[in-house]
């Protein structure tokens, strides 16, 4: 796109003091005709750009201009890299990496000697590649989205208003406007099956703004107390960081904390074997314990 060209020809005219039309024709792939006409462009939003003939010549931005030359640096430029190569980690295309080797001032890749690597994708890419599409596209054309989805309590479909992608959790998700619970909602795209835009344009409606609940597994409607043996310190340090646990005189982890609901924080408890013991309240210790039965006898032999 054109805007996209422009803001690049004024990030290379940043970075460095002259570069001929001809330069900037190659990297962007257009004729020298269209430069010249994007230079007049540039130079009508107010930034004087000037062109010098005969050898040694080209374009740059008029001597003298206040402009902050340190807006798109190396270093930024770099670092913008690492952050959109994390999409084409989704996307499974160059398409980012590309698009930043076109802004470079230089010849040289901006990802040569990168010391910052994020990879946003699921180990099975395929899961979320196509949705994250999809989505996207329902998202800038506004609008509705339907699928099937599946969550701890039910199969259920759903159709929502999508008004952001997500990634948080170690997971990607979608945000929006739920239709069956006439609520704002966040749904888990691996869970998503049969996914479709409907063709139905989203209504107008004031949408809020998105918040992330970095505490989702310490706010809920249980408490209870958990010890963990001391083997475990690495997981629960990763999960709930170092300032939750206690410790008992074996070192093991004592910690109380509240999730949403019991059955949930049961799953959660069996995930670390023998390793973790309910101490209190009483009742989901019982509780638990007639579970531990009921998965016994169905290896009893």
């Amino acid at each position: 796109m054109k805007i996209y060209r422009l803001i690049g020809i004024l990030s290379i005219l940043l970075q460095k003091d002259r570069v001929t039309a001809s330069e900037l024709a190659e990297r962007f792939e257009v004729s020298r005709r269209t430069i010249v006409r994007d230079i007049e462009d540039i130079n009508k939003a107010g930034i004087p750009v000037v062109s010098y003939k005969g050898q040694g010549g080209g374009i740059s931005v008029m001597e003298g201009f206040k402009m902050d030359r340190t807006l798109l640096s190396s270093e930024d430029m770099k670092a913008i890299l690492a952050g959109l190569q994390s999409l084409d980690s989704v996307s499974g295309t160059n398409r980012y990496r590309l698009l930043m080797d076109k802004l470079s001032a230089d010849n040289s890749p901006l990802n040569a000697g990168q010391s910052i690597i994020i990879d946003l994708a699921a180990w099975d890419k395929s899961a979320v590649a196509d949705k994250i599409g999809l989505i996207r596209t329902a998202i800038e054309n506004r609008e509705k989205i339907a699928f099937t989805y599946y969550s701890p309590d039910s199969e259920s479909r759903r159709t929502i208003e999508p008004y952001h992608l997500v990634f948080q959790w170690s997971s990607w998700y979608v945000w929006g406007f739920c239709e069956k619970r006439q609520d704002w909602r966040m749904f888990k795209l691996t869970r998503l099956a049969k996914l479709q835009c409907t063709g139905e344009k989203c209504r107008e409606r004031t949408v809020p703004q998105y918040t992330c609940d970095k505490l989702r597994h310490t706010k809920g409607s249980i408490e209870a107390e958990v010890r963990f043996d001391r083997s475990v310190k690495w997981r629960i340090i990763d999960e709930f960081g170092t300032e939750l646990p206690q410790y008992d005189e074996d070192g093991n982890i004592l910690l109380r904390f509240t999730w949403s609901d019991v059955p949930s924080f049961f799953q959660y408890i069996l995930t670390f074997g023998d390793r973790a013991e309910i101490l209190s309240p009483e009742e989901y210790r019982q509780e638990f314990s007639e579970l531990l039965k009921k998965i016994f006898h169905k290896y009893d032999i």
